[in-house]
């Protein structure tokens, strides 16, 4: 009888607030950088083995990222409710209860974490819970609440993904799986201070210490500023050390003026439409950016 009233849009329903734990657009952008970094780990193109290890990789790594997402939104439930660009997640609307949140973190946590012990190896094990708790544990319950400083000191655990997939086909951590880890970590403020000047309000509602509440609008739009040339200088350095080609140097120049453009005019003329623009913009120059270094490593043989 009461399994008669389970229609399927109830099911679709449930399916999707489950979904919606994992965070699909971010884990997306997660396990994309893992894969270039198994992309680059390896000398030409993949072998049939290879390619099994980076599929089994992607799926691990993926699984621990949604479960990491899945536990922050059961930590941040009441944050997440007093902020409008959050108060839509299951759990702060109370559709999910805390417990379920919970044991749908742990499953996906354990799933993840067994993929890559017998697929992957121990090394990307160890460094993928390594991510997990920094992002779910350190950066979530004590550096977000606690310091303006949260996104660049939280930043490490989330420029960790191309160190992984390195580690996945490698089975070490070299110097290039390192700089691109840095790029991610350089990437991450600008990132997130331009989402945080226009969602500054939220921040405050929800008693968030974040850059623009604690030191104001026009400190936060010149560390945006310094930061994106900053993260200039660092995405040059593949092709200074040998990583990569010309191809992959044009499109950094490119993208990176363009974000140090963005950031120029952030500093200049602040508006919150400007810096909505910006934070999507830091996410389409991060994933071409990889895209660039992923290219000229397959196109680098024929081409120099």
């Amino acid at each position: 009888m009461n399994a008669s009233t389970s229609s399927p849009a109830v099911g679709l329903s449930v399916w999707r607030q489950y979904s919606a734990l994992t965070k699909p657009r971010v884990v997306q952008l997660i396990v994309f950088c893992a894969l270039i970094g198994m992309a680059l780990a390896v000398p030409g193109l993949p072998s049939r083995g290879e390619l099994g290890v980076m599929l089994a990789a992607c799926l691990g790594i993926w699984l621990v990222a949604a479960a990491a997402a899945a536990f922050n939104c059961l930590i941040e439930q009441r944050i997440d409710a007093r902020m409008k660009r959050t108060a839509w997640r299951p759990t702060a609307r109370g559709e999910l209860s805390p417990r379920q949140a919970l044991v749908f973190s742990a499953l996906l946590c354990s799933a993840g974490a067994a993929v890559l012990a017998v697929w992957v190896n121990w090394l990307t094990l160890w460094l993928t819970l390594a991510t997990f708790v920094g992002y779910a544990v350190v950066y979530t319950v004590w550096l977000k609440p606690t310091t303006p400083q949260n996104i660049v000191i939280g930043g490490a655990s989330g420029a960790m993904p191309p160190v992984l997939g390195w580690a996945a086909l490698r089975g070490e951590v070299g110097a290039e799986a390192w700089l691109m880890c840095l790029i991610i970590f350089l990437w991450t403020p600008p990132h997130f201070w331009a989402l945080a000047l226009y969602r500054v309000e939220d921040y405050a509602r929800a008693g968030l210490p974040m850059l623009p509440v604690t030191h104001g609008n026009a400190y936060t739009r010149l560390q945006v500023l310094l930061y994106t040339w900053i993260l200039l200088a660092a995405t040059l350095l593949p092709y200074l050390i040998g990583m990569s080609g010309w191809l992959y140097l044009v499109a950094a120049l490119l993208l990176g003026l363009r974000f140090c453009w963005f950031g120029w005019q952030l500093w200049r003329q602040y508006s919150d439409d400007l810096a909505r623009r910006t934070f999507w913009f830091s996410i389409w120059y991060l994933t071409l950016l990889f895209a660039a270094l992923m290219v000229d490593h397959y196109v680098a043989p024929w081409l120099y």
